[in-house]
């Protein structure tokens, strides 16, 4: 199997209509970031087939401010007729704030998540292999949409590379870049770092531990590393594939492993053009990269 990644679109002006190379398929997961307008009355972000206006939607989600509390409706249009609404009364996406919305695709739904946090499974009504669109309308400024496929290659597919390893991040960082990483854990590892560099530092340091079953986050500038962010759980298996991307937004990282948003980590060094290296090192095996 040929491993492809779709790249993000970067500040699409809305209303926008995007395709989704390769349609879509279990495992896949489109992430939205972005800034819900002060003053809105409604967004929405649509899966469907195709670009037409009359077009079948899949996935119809639509945050509404219609009421002091606000909620977000989800929905799916098949032959030009609606379905039944799904509501959930949550103030999720407050006027004025930013926010990442997750979609992972199942056999079975889309599971959506909000922030990092899980807020509904919405079962297919289409069959997701007929999706190949997204649409993004209203009242929003969206930074970037990303996309994570599921494929990782196969063990005799995977290219082989020297640890620890640097490359050069061409042009630096900036809002809506993707580096993907992919890799095998050693089977009794005790923790491996990624990091992303600039001349004085590390701007982000990322660090599974075996040992803790815990990742810490860090950034390291003019030698001084600063406060830890641990977050507890491991998404890493000893022995095991997986397939990390960080996505740099304006303001922070998100990180995906496996299809799951992981982590997020505001930024503390700021001038993301001058990141400008990629380094990994300890107890993993290097398949795959892509900067």
């Amino acid at each position: 199997m040929t491993y492809y990644q779709q790249q993000p679109f970067s500040s699409p002006q809305i209303p926008f209509t995007g395709s989704i190379q390769g349609g879509l398929q279990e495992g896949k997961s489109i992430t939205v970031s972005g800034r819900v307008l002060p003053g809105a009355n409604r967004f929405h972000v649509n899966l469907q087939c195709g670009s037409r206006p009359d077009a079948d939607i899949a996935l119809h989600f639509n945050p509404r401010y219609d009421s002091k509390t606000g909620y977000i409706v989800t929905n799916f249009r098949k032959n030009s007729h609606y379905g039944t609404e799904e509501r959930i009364h949550q103030a999720l996406f407050p006027m004025g704030n930013h926010f990442n919305l997750h979609i992972l695709v199942t056999s079975y739904s889309y599971k959506i998540s909000v922030n990092g946090n899980h807020v509904m499974d919405f079962k297919h009504h289409i069959p997701i292999n007929m999706v190949d669109t997204i649409v993004v309308d209203g009242m929003v400024e969206v930074y970037t949409i990303s996309f994570q496929d599921a494929a990782v290659p196969s063990v005799a597919a995977q290219a082989s590379y020297s640890m620890p390893y640097i490359t050069t991040i061409l042009g630096g960082l900036q809002p809506g870049k993707n580096i993907s990483i992919q890799g095998i854990v050693n089977p009794h590892a005790s923790r491996f770092q990624i990091n992303l560099r600039h001349s004085s530092g590390i701007a982000f340091h990322y660090n599974p531990r075996f040992g803790e079953n815990l990742v810490v986050c860090n950034t390291l500038t003019n030698g001084q590393w600063g406060s830890e962010e641990r977050s507890g759980g491991m998404p890493f298996h000893m022995g095991q594939n997986f397939h990390l991307i960080i996505t740099c937004n304006p303001h922070h990282y998100n990180v995906f492993v496996n299809g799951n948003q992981v982590q997020t980590y505001n930024h503390r060094f700021t001038n993301l053009w001058e990141i400008n290296a990629l380094e990994v090192s300890g107890d993993m095996s290097l398949t795959g990269v892509n900067v």
